[in-house]
């Protein structure tokens, strides 16, 4: 696509990655001038009563708050520009409210139903986001949140289970997306979509894929020379303290 990888986006874990390269690092500047000056990084303004931190208006697709987190542990996790885990549920919490609040009138919309990101609908591959909504409910949105909003989640998933085999969940779990309004229903399963529901799910029933990730060492150098406070960089430093010389 040729775009910059600046503003805020899903694009925060290359630039933690290149920082904590052995080889051919880049300097912490890069990503404080470079990523954390893009236009679209900070925000400030609030929406359903929630103030976003950080993004586009109504914090955009939730993949945002996902792809990045996969791996980096958003709880404590802050640097100059904001606290990681309150920007994520805030960007959730907003996107919840407006399914709720439905303001175009979608078929199905509601506390059980929610979740707007990037997926296939009736004209193809979209951003879907309040900004964007065309009435195409992605269950990876909800899903995925669990760390984020559990509550919320888990009635969405169980709300999804109820739905007609073969429509909206099969052979491979919940296919990519759904839209009532046209009674259309997506026929795949998008390993993109898919893999974070089940990754989001274990960081919030054990944080393992946290624990692993935020354990290897060049992503606590790369946290460590941008900045980045985190409780992982604390108990690193607890731990090597305690080696023996």
């Amino acid at each position: 696509m040729n775009r910059e990888i600046a503003g805020w986006n899903e694009g925060l874990l290359a630039y933690v990655l290149a920082a904590g390269a052995p080889e051919h690092t880049i300097d912490a500047d890069v990503y404080h001038e470079g990523f954390a000056s893009g236009p679209g990084f900070r925000n400030g303004r609030s929406y359903h009563g929630i103030e976003l931190p950080l993004g586009m208006d109504h914090g955009g697709p939730l993949f945002i708050a996902h792809y990045s987190f996969c791996g980096l542990d958003p709880r404590g996790l802050s640097d100059r520009h904001a606290d990681y885990w309150q920007q994520n549920v805030r960007h959730t919490r907003i996107n919840y409210e407006h399914c709720v609040a439905n303001p175009h009138g979608h078929a199905g919309y509601g506390p059980d139903c929610w979740g707007l990101t990037s997926s296939h609908g009736p004209r193809g591959y979209v951003a879907h986001a309040p900004g964007k909504d065309t009435g195409v409910i992605t269950p990876s949105a909800a899903l995925a949140s669990f760390p984020y909003t559990p509550e919320e989640a888990m009635r969405a998933l169980r709300y999804f289970l109820t739905k007609p085999k073969h429509r909206i969940w099969g052979r491979f779990g919940l296919v990519d997306a759904f839209c009532e309004s046209h009674n259309w229903y997506a026929r795949t399963y998008l390993a993109i979509n898919q893999g974070p529901i089940i990754i989001m799910t274990e960081n919030f029933r054990s944080g393992l894929l946290w624990s692993l990730f935020m354990s290897a060492p060049e992503v606590q150098s790369g946290l460590q020379k941008l900045g980045f406070e985190s409780p992982h960089l604390s108990q690193a430093g607890s731990a090597a303290a305690m080696r023996p010389a």
